[in-house]
């Protein structure tokens, strides 16, 4: 058995969905891709993949072994790359889970701006406002909000999103203006489902006290596009990402509500799998969205520089692991 042969076949059914689909993607006949798995699970005495007429699923064991299967691929096109230009290392696809809400409203124009100045990746992206394990959907790079406690990847901490409670202006001349959070019950709150606090609003007091607030909301949302054209169409108090809604306070189409109460601001990372080895793309992608928040100046002002391995190298540069954490 061509060991390298069978993992190359073996991988492409995965990621393809078919040995057929494998089979012309690796240039062989359907029967060579399914002789390389069946022998791949002779091998090593167990099955690796369920087979229907329709699709193919990995086995538990096989999901831990084409972690495995494809980080070797993965080095070895690397290692390839590494001899060559770094227009050639600059290729290949690049899978990147990314906030729906979040892309609509401003990294579209990250994507283009980074797919016109490296033609040669095929970034392959996937939009979802739902919690991504990162690791069953096979992602190079995903956006995370808020704090992670995942060991199995590595985090890239991106910036402190600030966030405030908004409404527009129609809606609080209608429903009064609140002037202390525990007036928040009183009104009607447009819940975003994703949110960690669930149904409470947690606040800091000008002089820093804390207080929680729980609110019965009038309208549950999992977009966050879709709950910022509602509190403009007046219907309630949502929060928002005050980067992402300054135009429209400029404009006068929304107002920050209780604008003397903080509300906490919010971790923004990078993550990617810590069991994989990451490609020139991955760090570059990363690399290129720090940079692109930082001119657009989206977060609030930290000390948050490049760590070593991804661009920027700085002698007090710190990389958690344990929690694989990279700040």
């Amino acid at each position: 058995m061509d060991k390298l042969s069978s993992l190359s076949g073996f991988v492409q059914a995965v990621n393809l969905g078919s040995f057929s689909a494998a089979a012309k993607y690796l240039g062989i006949s359907q029967p060579a891709v399914s002789q390389q798995v069946r022998a791949l699970e002779d091998d090593l005495g167990i099955r690796l993949l369920n087979r229907t007429t329709r699709q193919l699923s990995l086995t538990e064991a096989g999901e831990r072994y084409y972690a495995y299967a494809r980080d070797i691929l993965e080095r070895l096109a690397e290692a390839d790359r590494s001899v060559q230009s770094e227009e050639a290392q600059m290729s290949g696809p690049l899978a990147v889970g990314l906030p729906l809400g979040f892309t609509e409203t401003v990294l579209s124009d990250f994507l283009i701006r980074f797919k016109l100045d490296h033609p040669g990746i095929l970034l392959d992206v996937s939009l979802s406002d739902q919690f991504v394990d990162v690791i069953q959907q096979r992602l190079d790079v995903a956006i995370r909000m808020g704090d992670i406690e995942d060991d199995r990847l590595i985090v890239r901490r991106l910036g402190l999103a600030q966030r405030c409670l908004v409404a527009s202006p129609d809606y609080l001349d209608r429903r009064g203006r609140p002037t202390h959070p525990k007036e928040l019950p009183d009104h009607d709150y447009l819940l975003y489902k994703n949110i960690m606090t669930g149904n409470r609003v947690p606040f800091i007091s000008p002089v820093g006290e804390q207080l929680s607030i729980t609110i019965t909301p009038t309208m549950q949302i999992n977009n966050s596009s879709t709950l910022r054209r509602a509190a403009l169409a007046g219907l309630g108090i949502a929060i928002a990402n005050r980067w992402l809604i300054e135009p429209l306070l400029r404009t006068g189409e929304l107002e920050v509500v209780l604008p003397q109460w903080q509300y906490p601001p919010h971790p923004v990372h990078a993550v990617y799998p810590s069991n994989r080895f990451i490609p020139l793309k991955v760090r570059r992608f990363v690399d290129s969205l720090f940079s692109f928040f930082e001119e657009e100046g989206a977060f609030l002002h930290t000390d948050l520089r490049a760590p070593k391995g991804l661009g920027g190298q700085r002698p007090e540069d710190t990389a958690e692991t344990g929690s694989a954490v990279v700040r």
